[in-house]
């Protein structure tokens, strides 16, 4: 079946045929509907709890920022991008880079979804032997374009890509996923200035600003805000949205698509741990599991 936009399709979308994906739930528009919203919701909260899910029965994983950045993957997967199960070539599909790859449960959540691999490979979540090792590894995860893992090397790849694909005169899209922690990183500043050096502007990469790492507060570990000005001081297309609000995650993506001569971040300002009231904006839950009464919990206040 054929996925596409009503009425005209924004100039870098080309016609998409799902090639044994799951269909589709939207007939693509330029902007969200309240329908719409209703379901990337519902399929959020699922993966949430899919989340909680691998994490539990692994005993080991990262659910904070997997939670905090799943309303923003979840709009790409099932709004925004091409991304075909079969004939996945470089230059006909749109690119995602989870440069954050600690975030596999939220990524894996959505890559079954679209049919990438069966139900069951969650429940193998970063067991012996399985493909879903906690960090995405594009050797073995179907649907996973880049191995990512080292905080900071994924976003540099994403500009390598972008680049490329300009340079083949690909009208497809490349996204990032960063982490704000994950802006201590040089290469980032590296890989941002290089960015807006080139004029990138089939790449969008959004910040998944939670404010927490793995030990503590980001401002007290190494503060890097300003990030809006960091960027916009290497010549980026900036904005700062609400980073669950499917509303205004569609009106900064659509906005972005409009700039020609630049890249685009977008500020994603999040709740670590969000839908779950104790990982909410605690740091612990960057890389802990939770333990049988916490799952419990958990699951109570995920319920569909």
């Amino acid at each position: 079946m054929e996925i596409h936009r009503k009425g005209q399709p924004r100039n870098n979308v080309l016609p998409f045929v799902n090639c044994g994906a799951k269909p589709s739930i939207f007939d693509r528009e330029d902007s969200l509907n309240q329908e719409e919203v209703k379901q990337l919701k519902a399929l959020a909260q699922k993966f949430r709890r899919e989340i909680v899910e691998m994490v539990y029965t692994a005993q080991s994983g990262h659910p904070g920022g997997s939670l905090s950045i799943i309303d923003v993957l979840t709009y790409l997967f099932f709004h925004e991008m091409e991304y075909p199960v079969q004939n996945r070539d470089v230059l006909s599909t749109d690119r995602l880079v989870l440069s954050k790859g600690h975030a596999t449960p939220a990524l894996y959540s959505c890559l079954e979804e679209k049919g990438f691999f069966p139900e069951a490979e969650l429940k193998r979540f970063r067991q012996i032997d399985s493909i879903l090792q906690g960090h995405p590894e594009n050797e073995f995860v179907p649907g996973v374009d880049v191995t990512t893992g080292s905080l900071g090397q994924g976003f540099p790849q994403a500009v390598g890509m972008a680049l490329g694909m300009r340079l083949a005169a690909s009208k497809r899209h490349v996204f990032a996923i960063l982490g704000d922690g994950e802006c201590q990183e040089g290469l980032i500043w590296e890989a941002a200035m290089s960015a807006g050096h080139y004029k990138t502007a089939n790449l969008t990469v959004f910040v998944d600003l939670n404010g927490l790492q793995i030990d503590g507060n980001v401002k007290d570990v190494m503060n890097v805000n300003p990030v809006a000005d960091k960027f916009a001081a290497s010549h980026w297309h900036v904005q700062e949205i609400n980073g669950h609000d499917f509303n205004e995650i569609d009106k900064a993506v659509q906005a972005a698509h409009m700039v020609t001569d630049k890249p685009s971040v977008i500020i994603a300002h999040t709740i670590k741990g969000k839908g779950v009231s104790f990982m909410e904006n605690n740091y612990k839950f960057h890389g802990s599991p939770p333990n049988d009464e916490e799952y419990k919990i958990a699951m109570e206040e995920l319920a569909p």
